[in-house]
Protein backbone atom coordinates (compact mmCIF):
# COMPACT_ATOMS: atom_id res chain seq x y z
CA UNK A 1 0.00 0.00 0.00
CA UNK A 2 1.35 3.51 -1.18
CA UNK A 3 0.84 6.19 1.06
CA UNK A 4 -1.55 8.03 -1.36
CA UNK A 5 -3.40 4.76 -0.66
CA UNK A 6 -3.05 4.87 2.95
CA UNK A 7 -3.83 8.68 2.63
CA UNK A 8 -6.92 7.70 0.76
CA UNK A 9 -8.23 5.71 3.43
CA UNK A 10 -7.56 7.70 6.47
CA UNK A 11 -8.83 10.88 4.50
CA UNK A 12 -12.13 8.01 3.75
CA UNK A 13 -12.73 6.81 7.51
CA UNK A 14 -12.46 10.60 9.10
CA UNK A 15 -15.00 12.03 6.60
CA UNK A 16 -17.50 8.97 7.69
CA UNK A 17 -17.30 9.68 11.49
CA UNK A 18 -17.27 13.05 10.63
CA UNK A 19 -20.72 13.41 8.78
CA UNK A 20 -22.47 10.28 10.32
CA UNK A 21 -25.95 10.45 10.17
CA UNK A 22 -27.41 10.63 14.01
CA UNK A 23 -30.88 9.24 12.65
CA UNK A 24 -29.85 6.72 10.33
CA UNK A 25 -30.42 4.09 13.02
CA UNK A 26 -33.61 4.93 14.62
CA UNK A 27 -34.97 5.43 10.74
CA UNK A 28 -34.16 1.70 10.18
CA UNK A 29 -35.78 0.76 13.56
CA UNK A 30 -38.62 2.89 13.49
CA UNK A 31 -39.84 3.77 10.11
CA UNK A 32 -42.08 1.67 8.40
CA UNK A 33 -40.34 0.33 4.90
CA UNK A 34 -37.01 1.87 5.36
CA UNK A 35 -35.13 -1.44 5.87
CA UNK A 36 -35.91 -2.63 2.73
CA UNK A 37 -34.94 1.16 0.44
CA UNK A 38 -31.78 1.21 2.20
CA UNK A 39 -31.01 -2.56 1.75
CA UNK A 40 -32.42 -2.64 -1.63
CA UNK A 41 -30.67 0.92 -2.78
CA UNK A 42 -27.31 -1.34 -1.36
CA UNK A 43 -27.87 -4.33 -3.73
CA UNK A 44 -28.77 -2.30 -6.41
CA UNK A 45 -25.40 -0.03 -6.43
CA UNK A 46 -23.55 -3.49 -5.35
CA UNK A 47 -25.02 -4.97 -9.62
CA UNK A 48 -24.39 -1.29 -11.16
CA UNK A 49 -20.66 -1.29 -9.52
CA UNK A 50 -19.93 -4.87 -10.39
CA UNK A 51 -20.62 -4.72 -14.47
CA UNK A 52 -17.65 -2.89 -16.11
CA UNK A 53 -15.95 -2.40 -19.17
CA UNK A 54 -12.92 -1.10 -19.96
CA UNK A 55 -9.75 -0.89 -21.70
CA UNK A 56 -6.80 -0.85 -20.07
CA UNK A 57 -6.89 -2.92 -16.49
CA UNK A 58 -7.86 -0.75 -13.34
CA UNK A 59 -9.57 1.84 -16.26
CA UNK A 60 -13.12 0.56 -16.08
CA UNK A 61 -15.98 2.37 -17.07
CA UNK A 62 -19.33 1.77 -14.65
CA UNK A 63 -23.05 3.25 -13.57
CA UNK A 64 -23.37 5.03 -10.84
CA UNK A 65 -26.17 5.29 -9.66
CA UNK A 66 -25.25 8.11 -7.11
CA UNK A 67 -27.42 10.77 -7.59
CA UNK A 68 -30.99 8.61 -7.44
CA UNK A 69 -29.09 7.44 -3.70
CA UNK A 70 -28.45 10.89 -2.98
CA UNK A 71 -32.00 11.91 -3.36
CA UNK A 72 -33.70 9.47 -2.16
CA UNK A 73 -31.51 9.53 0.99
CA UNK A 74 -29.63 12.53 1.36
CA UNK A 75 -25.59 12.96 0.96
CA UNK A 76 -24.85 11.69 4.27
CA UNK A 77 -27.03 8.71 4.70
CA UNK A 78 -25.93 7.81 1.26
CA UNK A 79 -22.04 7.65 1.85
CA UNK A 80 -23.07 5.10 4.49
CA UNK A 81 -25.19 3.04 2.61
CA UNK A 82 -22.37 2.57 -0.44
CA UNK A 83 -20.27 1.10 2.33
CA UNK A 84 -21.65 -1.77 2.08
CA UNK A 85 -21.31 -2.25 -1.73
CA UNK A 86 -17.37 -1.70 -1.06
CA UNK A 87 -17.12 -4.06 1.12
CA UNK A 88 -18.71 -6.45 -1.24
CA UNK A 89 -16.46 -5.26 -3.85
CA UNK A 90 -13.25 -5.45 -1.58
CA UNK A 91 -14.39 -8.89 -0.49
CA UNK A 92 -15.15 -10.25 -3.94
CA UNK A 93 -11.72 -9.07 -5.49
CA UNK A 94 -13.50 -6.68 -7.71
CA UNK A 95 -11.58 -3.96 -5.99
CA UNK A 96 -8.17 -4.34 -4.69
CA UNK A 97 -8.16 -3.66 -1.23
CA UNK A 98 -5.57 -0.97 -0.96
CA UNK A 99 -7.85 0.91 -3.62
CA UNK A 100 -10.89 0.97 -1.11
CA UNK A 101 -10.07 4.53 -0.08
CA UNK A 102 -9.56 6.17 -3.08
CA UNK A 103 -12.87 4.09 -4.68
CA UNK A 104 -14.66 5.32 -1.67
CA UNK A 105 -13.40 9.11 -2.08
CA UNK A 106 -13.68 9.18 -6.25
CA UNK A 107 -16.90 7.08 -6.88
CA UNK A 108 -19.31 8.43 -3.68
CA UNK A 109 -17.62 10.55 -1.23
CA UNK A 110 -16.98 13.49 -3.76
CA UNK A 111 -19.19 12.66 -6.41
CA UNK A 112 -22.45 12.36 -3.81
CA UNK A 113 -21.58 15.82 -2.07
CA UNK A 114 -21.37 17.22 -5.84
CA UNK A 115 -24.57 15.77 -6.76
CA UNK A 116 -26.04 17.23 -3.60
CA UNK A 117 -24.44 20.06 -4.16
CA UNK A 118 -26.29 20.60 -7.37
CA UNK A 119 -29.94 19.63 -5.87
CA UNK A 120 -29.56 22.75 -3.70
CA UNK A 121 -28.22 25.06 -5.85
CA UNK A 122 -31.73 23.72 -8.19
CA UNK A 123 -33.66 24.25 -5.23
CA UNK A 124 -32.25 27.49 -4.23
CA UNK A 125 -31.99 29.48 -7.09
CA UNK A 126 -34.38 27.90 -10.05
CA UNK A 127 -38.12 27.38 -10.09
CA UNK A 128 -39.14 24.28 -7.81
CA UNK A 129 -41.35 22.62 -10.37
CA UNK A 130 -41.52 18.68 -10.73
CA UNK A 131 -39.42 19.03 -14.40
CA UNK A 132 -36.40 20.94 -13.05
CA UNK A 133 -36.44 18.57 -10.03
CA UNK A 134 -36.09 15.59 -12.78
CA UNK A 135 -34.11 17.33 -15.10
CA UNK A 136 -31.73 19.64 -13.19
CA UNK A 137 -31.33 17.80 -9.77
CA UNK A 138 -31.34 14.11 -11.94
CA UNK A 139 -29.92 13.94 -15.19
CA UNK A 140 -27.56 17.00 -15.34
CA UNK A 141 -26.93 16.24 -12.46
CA UNK A 142 -26.13 12.73 -12.86
CA UNK A 143 -24.20 13.42 -16.45
CA UNK A 144 -21.93 15.94 -14.30
CA UNK A 145 -21.44 13.58 -11.96
CA UNK A 146 -19.94 10.51 -13.82
CA UNK A 147 -17.85 12.91 -15.62
CA UNK A 148 -16.41 14.06 -12.35
CA UNK A 149 -15.62 10.72 -11.01
CA UNK A 150 -14.24 9.77 -14.34
CA UNK A 151 -12.22 12.88 -13.98
CA UNK A 152 -10.78 12.22 -10.33
CA UNK A 153 -10.24 8.86 -11.27
CA UNK A 154 -8.03 9.92 -13.93
CA UNK A 155 -6.02 12.24 -11.51
CA UNK A 156 -5.76 9.69 -9.30
CA UNK A 157 -4.25 7.19 -11.54
CA UNK A 158 -1.81 9.91 -13.18
CA UNK A 159 -0.66 10.84 -9.43
CA UNK A 160 0.22 7.39 -9.16
CA UNK A 161 1.84 6.70 -12.40
CA UNK A 162 0.51 3.53 -13.31
CA UNK A 163 -0.14 4.78 -16.88
CA UNK A 164 0.87 7.83 -18.65
CA UNK A 165 -1.71 10.95 -18.94
CA UNK A 166 -2.00 9.99 -23.06
CA UNK A 167 -3.18 6.21 -21.98
CA UNK A 168 -4.95 7.38 -19.20
CA UNK A 169 -7.13 10.31 -21.41
CA UNK A 170 -7.04 7.99 -24.76
CA UNK A 171 -8.41 4.84 -23.28
CA UNK A 172 -10.34 6.40 -19.79
CA UNK A 173 -10.99 9.85 -19.55
CA UNK A 174 -12.31 10.46 -23.31
CA UNK A 175 -14.97 8.14 -22.74
CA UNK A 176 -17.03 9.75 -20.29
CA UNK A 177 -18.25 11.29 -23.62
CA UNK A 178 -19.88 7.79 -24.16
CA UNK A 179 -21.66 6.79 -20.67
CA UNK A 180 -22.59 10.27 -19.55
CA UNK A 181 -26.23 9.96 -21.30
CA UNK A 182 -26.40 6.46 -20.01
CA UNK A 183 -25.96 7.57 -16.52
CA UNK A 184 -28.15 10.70 -16.61
CA UNK A 185 -31.05 8.41 -18.41
CA UNK A 186 -30.63 5.68 -15.79
CA UNK A 187 -31.10 8.31 -13.10
CA UNK A 188 -33.69 10.54 -14.79
CA UNK A 189 -35.78 7.48 -15.73
CA UNK A 190 -35.63 6.27 -11.71
CA UNK A 191 -36.19 9.51 -10.42
CA UNK A 192 -39.01 10.62 -12.96
CA UNK A 193 -40.87 6.80 -11.71
CA UNK A 194 -40.23 7.45 -8.05
CA UNK A 195 -41.78 11.17 -8.00
CA UNK A 196 -44.60 9.94 -9.90
CA UNK A 197 -45.63 6.63 -7.61
CA UNK A 198 -43.35 6.01 -4.62
CA UNK A 199 -42.55 9.99 -3.79
CA UNK A 200 -41.90 9.51 -0.20
CA UNK A 201 -38.26 7.27 -0.85
CA UNK A 202 -37.12 10.76 -2.50
CA UNK A 203 -36.12 12.79 0.69
CA UNK A 204 -35.48 15.81 -1.16
CA UNK A 205 -38.72 15.29 -3.02
CA UNK A 206 -41.64 17.99 -1.45
CA UNK A 207 -44.96 17.42 -2.39
CA UNK A 208 -46.50 20.83 -1.31
CA UNK A 209 -43.45 22.72 -3.23
CA UNK A 210 -42.84 20.70 -6.27
CA UNK A 211 -46.51 19.83 -7.32
CA UNK A 212 -48.01 22.78 -5.66
CA UNK A 213 -50.60 24.37 -8.99
CA UNK A 214 -49.44 27.85 -7.95
CA UNK A 215 -45.78 27.04 -9.22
Amino acid sequence: MTSLQLVSWLVFIALLLRFYPKELLPRLLHVPGYQPLVFGSAVALTLLWSVRAGIESGLELFFLGITTLVLCHGWRIAIWICCLPLLLLLAFGIVDWADGGVFALTTFILPGLFSYAIFAWSYHYLSRHLFVYIFVAGFISAALTISLKILLTSLWYYLQQDYSWHTIYHNYTQLALLIWFGEALLNGMAITLMAVYRPHWLRTFYDNEYLSPDR
